[in-house]
Formats: structure tokens, C-alpha cells, sequence
């Protein structure tokens, strides 16, 4: 095989040297990190969870930024493109800086087998590892205590939400997913703890290691009106706070978790009160209920599993009347898709679903049997079958009004595609 001289080269390469697409251990990784030398010597957070993780990474990006800070992220999957997962001061990096890095990790991997996921979070690290950074923030994969980010200690670590997702490698219920993903927590080192309702499991994983844990609604709270929120930890209390820009029923939850990690950085990196305001105002994230303006309206959103599900059910409840909402549906296969079309059944008059470029994926006419079979309960709804999230959403648009709905979400792959498409042009069918 030739060596590979570009990013989308090394992708294609990582793609191929190892045998499973997951593999949940650390020996091989942590090897290849110690041949290396790999080290984060900047204030270190990681950030795991079922949802929100995305969130309150950008979160925690966009106020120490305001800090006056130097702040490297590692956030993931991506939407359209690979270096989205890898941003230094907010800006995400070039694709031809990453190429050194690949090839550094292929010269020190040897016979090591590394998966996709496990080679591109080395050359990330490394490439933040020698940055003169102040902040590092990395985040989890679908786990915790067998996730490649796992070979490195935070200063902090946090779990924003334990849910049922990816259950055939991290467990059937919450008791024990949760005891995998406080895997990510360290012998007397802060362990925050976002979920209002953890699991015992969690609790008692944080307290089994001497781990200080600090949970929301005991350690750290909030509280507010329509017109602006407080928050207070231990030692530190933020008031006259407006919300957040990320829009989104659980918004509050991640700020709030990611001010508590910051508080237990405050000797090392303070935060003033007006970093705080101005780095909530400023945070972007795109398809985290992301609400594009036009005619009619387009919301995008990532959320792919029951507990995401509701979260966005919720927000669109508050969004206001809409005559018709016009659902653009793609998943992958392993996900519980019934339960989430079964939530979403009630608010959506016409479905789209739609194949994806994945092998993991369900096809259109599998979620659409799904649906027939499980959610649609006597629904008026219609149903149609689409070969792309380009030709879904074309189909969408051109069966809408302009003063109705239409909401993008599932898999990465779905709103990836939508973004990486560029936005459509809206004006209604019967727009003036």
C-alpha cells in the first residue's frame, strides 16, 4: 500500500488496520501512547455521557475563551468534516496540520492494531500536546472506562447524563452503564455529576475510589425565571446569567455542570462572572436543536436515542403552533428506533425516512416498517421513502407551507449531510 500523503488518506488507512470498528481497551492504546511520549500538561477535563457531552464541551470552550484563555478541544463525531473534531482557541484546525501526526502515530503504533477511533485520538492529543495551551478538553466516546480518552487523567472529570444507548457493549440498564462511564473519574480528583438522577452505580463508583464528587442539585444548582438564571457550587455563586445561546430543553443542565468543572479549576484558571455571561451568549454548536431562520422553518438535531429524543420532543413543544411538522428521519440499526419514533409519533404529520451512507444504518424502508409496526398508532401521519437526506429533505420542502415545520434529526450522518449540502433556499411553495 502506498503511504498515505493527505488527511482523507490516513482516514481511509485507520479504517482499514483493525478488525473491529469498536474494541473497548486500553493495553493497545495506552502502548502506543507511551512509545510516543504523550502527555497533556495544560488543565485537563473530560467530559462523558449518554447526551449533552457535545454541549458542554462548547460550553466550557466558549467561556474559558472569554477567560482569556488559550483552550484546545477534542469533540466529536463531526458533522461534514473530519477536523471539526479538533479546535485550538475556537477555530478548528487545518487538515494539513494533522498529517505530521498521523504519521508519528503510524511510526510508533509497530504490529500495534489500533481502531479508527483509537488512531485519530492520538494524533488529536498530540497535536493539543504541543500547543502552549492553558485548558485541554476531551471528549468521551460512547463509554468511559475502556474509552481511548481514558488512558489520560483529568484535573476534572464530568458526566453530564446516563442513559440507554450503545447497549451492546456498555450494558442493558442504567445501574450499569453508569458504572462504566465513571470510569472516566479519579481518586480525589473532582468528579462532576450532572445527571439530576444519576444511577446508585455512579455514586457509588465516585465514593469506592475516594473520588470528590459534586452532584448537581446537592453540590452545585441553579434556578431562574423567563429572563435569566444564578448558579451556585461550593465556593463560587454567578447571578443576573442569561441562557444560553445552544437552544434546547437540557441546556440549563450542561451550563450548569460545566460552571461546577470550572469552579474546581478556579486557582488555576478563574472565570469572572462577565466570561461566564459572554461565553454562554457566544457558544455555537451546530445540530443541537439548531433552529435555521426562514420559511419554512428547518430545525436540526443530532439527538439519536430515546433519552435525546425526549429532550428535542420537549423543545419542539415549545416552539409554538405549527399546522404541520415534516419529520427527516435516518438512525443506525443498533438504535432503539421504535421507542424514538413512538416519542416523536405525536408531533409529526408527515415522515420522510431516509437510507444513510453508513453499513450500520437502517434503510428507509426498515424505519419505515418500524414505524408502521410501533408508533404510528392510528397516526394520520404520512410516510415516504427516500434514497438520501438530500432527496428526503428536498421532499420535505417542496410538500411544505411556509408556515410550517420541518425537523432534521437522528444520526450525525443525517444532519451531517444536510449541513455538508449547504442549506436550502426556503420560500414556501406559496410564498409571495
Amino acid at each position: 500500500m502506498p503511504v498515505p500523503t493527505t488527511l482523507d488518506q490516513w482516514l481511509a488507512h485507520c479504517e482499514r488496520i483493525h478488525p473491529k470498528e469498536v474494541d473497548l481497551t486500553l493495553e493497545r492504546v495506552r502502548r502506543v501512547k507511551e512509545r510516543l511520549g504523550l502527555a497533556i500538561a495544560p488543565a485537563l477535563i473530560l467530559v462523558g455521557g449518554t447526551n449533552g457531552k457535545g454541549s458542554t464541551c462548547a460550553m466550557l470552550e466558549s467561556v474559558a475563551l472569554r477567560a482569556g484563555y488559550r483552550v484546545g478541544l477534542y469533540s466529536k463525531p463531526h458533522l461534514v468534516h473530519f477536523e471539526e473534531r479538533c479546535r485550538v482557541d475556537g477555530t478548528m484546525v487545518a487538515a494539513d496540520d494533522l498529517v505530521p501526526h498521523f504519521e508519528a502515530v503510524e511510526a510508533a503504533r509497530g504490529d500495534v492494531s489500533l481502531t479508527y477511533f483509537e488512531f485519530t485520538t492520538l494524533v488529536i492529543v498530540r497535536l493539543l500536546g504541543q500547543m502552549p495551551l492553558d485548558l485541554v478538553i476531551l471528549e468521551v466516546g460512547l463509554g468511559g472506562r475502556f474509552d481511548a480518552v481514558n488512558i489520560f487523567d483529568a484535573d476534572c472529570a464530568v458526566l453530564t447524563s446516563v442513559d440507554i444507548d450503545h447497549a451492546e457493549f456498555l450494558g442493558p440498564d442504567r445501574e450499569t452503564i453508569g458504572r462504566e462511564k465513571a470510569g472516566i473519574f479519579r481518586p480525589g480528583r473532582p468528579a462532576i455529576v450532572g445527571d439530576p438522577l444519576p444511577p446508585h452505580s455512579v455514586v457509588e463508583a465516585a465514593r469506592a475510589i475516594g473520588a470528590d464528587l459534586r452532584r448537581a442539585g446537592i453540590d452545585f444548582r441553579f434556578s431562574g425565571d423567563r429572563q435569566q438564571w444564578e448558579w451556585s457550587g461550593r465556593e463560587t455563586r454567578f447571578g443576573g446569567l442569561g441562557y444560553p445561546a445552544l437552544r434546547g430543553a437540557n441546556q440549563l443542565l450542561n451550563a450548569s455542570a460545566a460552571l461546577a468543572a470550572l469552579e474546581t479549576l478556579r486557582q488555576r484558571l478563574p472565570v469572572s462572572a462577565q466570561a461566564v455571561r459572554s461565553g454562554l451568549a457566544a457558544v455555537e454548536l451546530p445540530g443541537r436543536f439548531q433552529v435555521i431562520p426562514g420559511r419554512p422553518t428547518l430545525v436540526l438535531d443530532v439527538a439519536h436515542n430515546p433519552h435525546a429524543v425526549a429532550a428535542l420532543a420537549h423543545s419542539l413543544d415549545q416552539m409554538g403552533f405549527y399546522p404541520r411538522t415534516h419529520a427527516v428521519f435516518g438512525a443506525m440499526r443498533d438504535k432503539d428506533i421504535a421507542a424514538i419514533l413512538a416519542r416523536m409519533a405525536p408531533l409529526v404529520d408527515a415522515w420522510h425516512f431516509t437510507d444513510l451512507p453508513a453499513a450500520r444504518a437502517a434503510t428507509a424502508a426498515e424505519l419505515a416498517a418500524t414505524y408502521a409496526r410501533t408508533a404510528a398508532g392510528g397516526s394520520p401521519a404520512t410516510v415516504a421513502q427516500h434514497v438520501s437526506p438530500a432527496a428526503a429533505l428536498a421532499a420535505a420542502l417542496a410538500a411544505a407551507e411556509p408556515v410550517d415545520r420541518i425537523v432534521v434529526f437522528g444520526s450525525f450522518y443525517n444532519v451531517g449531510a444536510v449541513l455538508a449540502n449547504g442549506l436550502p433556499q426556503r420560500s414556501g411553495r406559496h410564498s409571495v
